[in-house]
């Protein structure tokens, strides 16, 4: 990995993933560097596969929501002198052979948030998915300010200054929409996507995210959120510009756009 990059380490949140963990964390450690995995309470044999691995393992001993846990993960890396973060899910849907290229572009475009965006292979993914992830990138565009692609993507990279929003009120699926927001308006930080393959793996346990309800809540976040920095027509036409892609290779970046966030 790149020497000029901050110590960082891999993330994974996990919730009952019996079938995939294994092989998702032993990806992960074949990077090289150190590799936290939050238990959020799972009653399936998650916690003794984890308890074989070389990693920092933290369990709930109740569920307590993704947001939780990327909390807790987040302030387990800064604890551990980590300045960024790389996180990916437990379920099979990211594969670490990507993270190389997310991390070239962290390198490539130090501060900002980068999102392995499933821009690949979409029709592996299911049509009320597709639908519900386009509806998501609309609103938290929005939000954002700028024009951000896979909002729901759990693979991303974030750096030090974005790991600092640990404490944003927001819980469960609203906390990764709560920072893309808190970020760039914030912050002003740029948010740059990778594509990598949209994956459905045979056998995979059902999505965690319930479909109406989760909807709602970031929809209710997103508008008060919008309507909180105001300028409403003016963050509109900027979520509308082009977003900001990075191919295979960091030098590859289309639009020649300042990869710089809006407040």
């Amino acid at each position: 990995m790149n020497a000029a990059l901050p110590r960082w380490c891999v993330l994974i949140p996990c919730l009952n993933e019996e079938v995939a963990i294994r092989g998702v964390v032993e990806s992960a450690l074949a990077l090289g560097v150190p590799v936290i995995v939050v238990d959020d309470g799972s009653d399936d044999r998650t916690p003794q596969i984890l308890a074989t691995l070389p990693v920092t393992l933290l369990r709930h001993e109740r569920r307590l929501g993704k947001g939780q846990a990327l909390r807790d993960g987040f302030r387990e890396a800064l604890r551990q002198g980590c300045e960024a973060v790389l996180t990916m899910d437990g379920d099979g849907q990211h594969l670490a052979t990507d993270i190389p290229r997310i991390v070239a572009a962290a390198a490539a475009y130090p501060g900002q948030l980068v999102i392995g965006a499933r821009l690949l292979d979409k029709a592996q993914q299911p049509k009320a998915r597709r639908r519900a992830n386009a509806f998501a990138d609309w609103g938290i565009s929005w939000g954002c300010g700028q024009p951000v692609l896979d909002t729901q993507s759990g693979q991303r990279w974030y750096p030090r200054a974005a790991l600092d929003l640990v404490d944003l009120p927001a819980q469960n699926f609203v906390f990764e929409a709560a920072i893309l927001i808190a970020a760039s308006r914030e912050l002003g930080m740029g948010v740059v996507a990778v594509p990598i393959a949209s994956r459905y793996p045979p056998g995979a346990r059902p999505s965690h995210l319930r479909p109406v309800r989760d909807t709602l809540r970031i929809t209710a976040y997103t508008i008060g959120r919008v309507l909180h920095y105001g300028r409403i027509a003016e963050s509109y036409r900027r979520s509308h510009t082009a977003p900001r892609v990075v191919d295979s290779a960091p030098e590859s970046v289309h639009p020649l756009a300042p990869l710089t966030g809006t407040r």
